[in-house]
C-alpha cells in the first residue's frame, strides 16, 4: 500500500483541487481535512472559528488528521495551518509523502480576495496581509517533502509533477 500523499500550502493555493485531480489520476481515495470538519461540526470553517474560537478548531484539525493519517493510500489536502502544527507535521513526515504546494502572496491574494469562507484571509485587505502569513508560514512549509512552484502552472502540470514523484518513491 503507497504512503498518503499530503498537499499543504497557503489558503488558495489549490490543495483541494489538486488532490480531487490527484485522487482520479492515483485511482486513491481523497480526504480534504476542512469539508471533513465542515461534516462533522455542520459548520462552516469561518463559523467554527467565530463560535467557537480558532484553539477548538486547531484541536479538532488535530484529532482529524491523525485520524484520516492511519488509514494508507489516500490523497490528503490539508487546511492551511494544519502543517504548523508539530504533532501534525511529525507524524506526517513519519508516515505520508508531503508537498508544499508552493505560490507567491500575490497569486494567493487575488484567488482568495473574494472568498469570506477562509477565516485568516476574510480580514486579508492588501497583499501584504497574505505576506505576513506566508512568510510565518513558509519556513514551516519548507519542511515537507517536496516544495512545488505553482505560479503560471496548469492542474495538469502540477498533478503531472507531483505523479512523477510520487510514483518514483
Amino acid at each position: 500500500m503507497k504512503k498518503n500523499l499530503v498537499l499543504i500550502g497557503m489558503m488558495g493555493v489549490g490543495k483541494s483541487t489538486v488532490g480531487r485531480f490527484m485522487s482520479k489520476k492515483l485511482k486513491m481515495p481523497f480526504k480534504d481535512l476542512d469539508r471533513q470538519i465542515e461534516k462533522l461540526e455542520s459548520l462552516t470553517i469561518k463559523e467554527i472559528f467565530d463560535l467557537k474560537g480558532e484553539p477548538y478548531f486547531r484541536n479538532l484539525e488535530e484529532a482529524e488528521i491523525l485520524k484520516i493519517i492511519k488509514k494508507k493510500g489516500r490523497v490528503i489536502a490539508l487546511g492551511g495551518g494544519t502543517f504548523i502544527n508539530q504533532k501534525v507535521r511529525k507524524n506526517i513526515k513519519k508516515t505520508c509523502f508531503s508537498v508544499w504546494l508552493d505560490l507567491p502572496p500575490e497569486k494567493i491574494f487575488s484567488r482568495v480576495k473574494k472568498n469570506k469562507r477562509r477565516p485568516l484571509l476574510s480580514q486579508a485587505k492588501s497583499i501584504k496581509d497574505v505576506e505576513k502569513i506566508y512568510l510565518n508560514r513558509k519556513k514551516i512549509y519548507a519542511l515537507s517533502d517536496y516544495r512545488l512552484n505553482c505560479a503560471n502552472k496548469s492542474i495538469k502540470q502540477i498533478a503531472s509533477e507531483i505523479e512523477k514523484i510520487y510514483e518514483n518513491l
